[in-house]
């Protein structure tokens, strides 16, 4: 055997020494409880838990068995209910909450204060004059919200960005995306919302949009249950103490408030189905007729 073939054997000696050596100095040791918390959550790294991503939010249950099962919005009450098997503690609550888009202001009943041109971002438009519609509070229908979302959630129609309520898995990403901060994570639970973020005077809400709030209070004079407040001009619903009674939304005189029970049941008069996308204006326009007629 020639020298060049024993120094390349005594380097690949050496080499091994060293990597076994290093192995042993350097290791870390498996948190087996981490390694199977991280089994069952789904690995979508949304951070809608508030961590990271799945393995922070593992990670953190592993150390810290106080820390809530049910923070994972995307695996909800299953893997809420798996998380505190592995821990052996109580999965809490878990229900349901979805995004919410606090506008509905579509291209029918509300208007533009310029025609954009420019590019394809609600960022960009809010940085000319504001936005490209008349509402300053309103939304700008270009879709960042939509490319934020990895689970195909949310969609722009007729000009205002529409939430899918069975797909989204509220990870808040849309509200991070939204320049205007028009889009909200709340209790699925909730049938009567406020699609209105505008906390102009209601004159200038008339001008802009037909359907907007115009804080005249009728909402909180008829809720029984001190669930519906006004403030700076703009209707709030109380998840908490709405019994989801509609008597808000039948009051309102624009339509800004809307039972999306209702609203469901108009959709399958009108088109035999209801889809899954939440109120689109001709529907919001026949609720709100209704209401006023009531």
């Amino acid at each position: 055997m020639g020298i060049p073939v024993l120094l390349v054997v005594a380097v690949g000696l050496v080499c091994a020494i060293m990597l076994t050596i290093a192995s042993k100095v350097f290791y870390v040791p498996v948190d087996e409880t981490a390694a199977a918390l991280r089994e069952v959550l789904p690995g979508a790294n949304c951070g809608g838990c508030g961590f990271a991503g799945c393995d922070d939010y593992a990670n953190t249950l592993a150390a810290d068995h106080e820390t809530p099962c049910n923070k994972c919005p995307v695996g909800g009450p299953s893997v809420a209910a798996k998380l505190a098997e592995i821990l052996g503690v109580s999965a809490g609550s878990a229900d349901k909450q979805v995004a919410i888009v606090m506008c509905n202001g579509a291209k029918e009943v509300s208007k533009n204060l310029l025609d954009y041109e420019g590019p394809t971002s609600c960022k960009a438009a809010t940085q000319l004059f504001g936005g490209v519609k008349q509402c300053p509070f309103g939304c700008q229908g270009l879709g960042d919200c939509v490319a934020a979302c990895d689970f195909g959630a949310i969609s722009v129609v007729d000009g205002v960005a529409r939430v899918d309520r069975d797909a989204c898995v509220a990870c808040g990403a849309c509200a991070k995306a939204c320049p205007k901060n028009l889009i909200r994570i709340g209790p699925d639970s909730n049938q009567n919302v406020v699609f209105c973020s505008s906390k102009a005077g209601g004159a200038d809400v008339r001008k802009a949009c037909s359907v907007g709030c115009i804080g005249c209070k009728m909402c909180e004079k008829t809720c029984k249950f001190d669930a519906v407040h006004v403030e700076n001009n703009l209707a709030y619903i109380d998840p908490e103490k709405c019994k989801n009674c509609g008597m808000c939304s039948k009051a309102c005189p624009t339509g800004a408030i809307i039972n999306l029970k209702q609203l469901k049941k108009l959709k399958e008069k009108a088109h035999g189905t209801a889809p899954a996308v939440v109120a689109n204006a001709a529907a919001t326009q026949e609720a709100a007729t209704e209401n006023a007629q009531a």
